[in-house]
């Protein structure tokens, strides 16, 4: 891909503008950029937050089926331009080409969910008449948007994630500022052009390009009352601490386990196992903060898994990601990659074996299988965020279940099992967000709801619950009604 002439502009209230400056849009294996995108300048930025303050009341009182059929319209136009986009998540971030066109399936449908969403978005009535004092009275329940809201997201989704932000705040009535990642704006951007076409007002939406360094006053601005940020940890963290008087929803990641019960014993059952863990603990470079990082097997079929896993992991391929055939291309960029190699040459010299991979090439991290890690090593305890799966035997269910509990994350967990006892055992006792029976943890539906506990963060996304997250409840009370 050849970088334009003129620089790409981003959305300011709805309108295409540039400034002063650029940044170049670099793949991840370093060589030319594949664009030069136009930075937000502070008028710019101001000028966004301002009409999205202003636009507030007008957008929320658009009736229903106008922001249902500009989100269905982004949605009919994301699936047209499929491949288009495809290709542009595979060049600005290294995905894969068949992960970067499931991507754009998801957002497509992250929208239609919105659509159908914003037409159900009603409320409910309810007798008050249940207590002498209530007679003849009836309230209208509905929830109203809390206001503006900042979004922010990053890298490793830069379309769908954008999607799971602008989708449900649009289907509520909220203006939104969004922020994409550095890396990767150019996908976000491109959904600015598809939402430009619908009739939403001036200020419903805009996409800037704001460096890293500026956004404390952004996300201090008291006209964005909400603040819903996908990311890393200790800046999510930093957010919540430094606005504690704003609605903030923070999306952290984990460290997610898949689970292998002693019951999941077939040889077709372990090989499933396998395929699954091996795909979505190297798929797209282990960049997903449900991609599966720890595994845990009963003591009865760990050989067996391990001997087949081991054959999956080392079939994962670590190549072009313009080719069918490619699995997992570059990591964001060589200081991820060295980072995690970093952390498993940190786990061999504690005692760790590398069973598969484990060898750097620049942004490229080989699809590496490690046993005998340390409990404390950083590759089980913190977000590896890379191709790396460590492994490890555990006798029975209690002892999987703990071993899946010490963490400092809580986000999702896979349990492969046929057991519906050990299932509802697994939904009372571990502390994450989602419990995925039969698969890996890597599993979400964008109408589901999603998000973790402890350092995993706080709120949830998927459409509706992510519609619940950006409203609060307004009771309209009647009296004298003949009930």
């Amino acid at each position: 891909m050849k970088p334009p002439t003129q620089p790409v502009p981003i959305w300011v209230a709805g309108h295409q503008v540039t400034g002063e400056h650029t940044t170049p849009i670099t793949p991840p294996d370093g060589g030319d950029p594949v664009a030069e995108v136009a930075v937000a300048d502070p008028s710019h930025v101001e000028e966004a937050v301002q009409t999205a303050h202003d636009v507030g009341r007008e957008l929320a009182s658009l009736p229903a089926h106008r922001r249902a059929d500009a989100l269905d319209h982004v949605s009919r136009r994301l699936t047209q331009s499929r491949e288009e986009l495809a290709r542009l998540i595979m060049a600005e971030g290294g995905k894969p080409i068949r992960w970067s066109r499931i991507e754009v399936d998801r957002a497509a449908a992250t929208f239609r969910l919105a659509s159908e969403e914003a037409r159900r978005w009603s409320g409910e009535l309810q007798r008050l008449d249940t207590d002498t004092a209530g007679e003849g009275r009836i309230a209208l329940n509905r929830r109203v948007s809390r206001g503006p809201v900042l979004g922010i997201t990053p890298f490793n989704f830069p379309l769908n994630l954008v999607a799971h932000k602008v989708a449900p705040a649009l289907a509520v009535g909220a203006p939104i500022v969004l922020k994409p990642a550095p890396a990767t704006p150019l996908s976000a951007l491109f959904l600015g052009d598809l939402l430009a076409e619908t009739d939403l007002p001036d200020g419903s939406w805009s996409v800037l390009t704001v460096p890293n360094d500026r956004m404390d006053a952004l996300v201090a601005d008291p006209r964005l009352p909400v603040v819903s940020f996908t990311g890393s940890g200790p800046v999510g963290w930093h957010i919540r601490d430094s606005v504690p008087r704003k609605h903030v929803t923070l999306e952290l990641g984990g460290n997610a386990s898949a689970v292998v019960c002693a019951d999941w014993n077939s040889d077709a059952d372990l090989q499933q196992a396998a395929t699954r863990i091996a795909a979505f603990g190297m798929g797209q470079a282990g960049q997903s903060c449900i991609s599966v990082q720890r595994v845990i097997a009963d003591t009865s079929i760990y050989p067996r898994l391990l001997d087949l896993l081991t054959h999956e992991v080392g079939n994962q391929v670590l190549g072009d990601p313009d080719h069918e055939g490619t699995t997992l291309g570059p990591m964001i960029n060589t200081r991820a990659a060295a980072r995690a190699e970093s952390w498993v040459a940190e786990a061999v010299e504690a005692g760790a074996r590398v069973l598969v991979g484990g060898r750097r090439d620049g942004a490229r991290l080989q699809p590496t299988l490690i046993v005998d890690a340390p409990l404390d090593a950083r590759v089980n305890r913190d977000e590896v965020f890379a191709p790396v799966v460590s492994m490890r035997e555990v006798d029975g269910t209690e002892a999987a279940f703990a071993a899946v509990n010490d963490s400092d994350f809580g986000l999702q967990v896979g349990v492969f099992t046929h057991d519906i006892t050990t299932a509802f055992k697994a939904h009372r006792d571990l502390d994450v967000g989602g419990i995925i029976i039969g698969d890996v943890p890597s599993y979400r539906a964008d109408q589901m709801p999603y998000g973790g506990t402890k350092g995993s963060g706080i709120g949830r996304e998927g459409v509706r619950f992510a519609m619940d997250d950006l409203t609060y409840d307004r009771s309209l009370v009647f009296t004298g009604a003949a009930l």
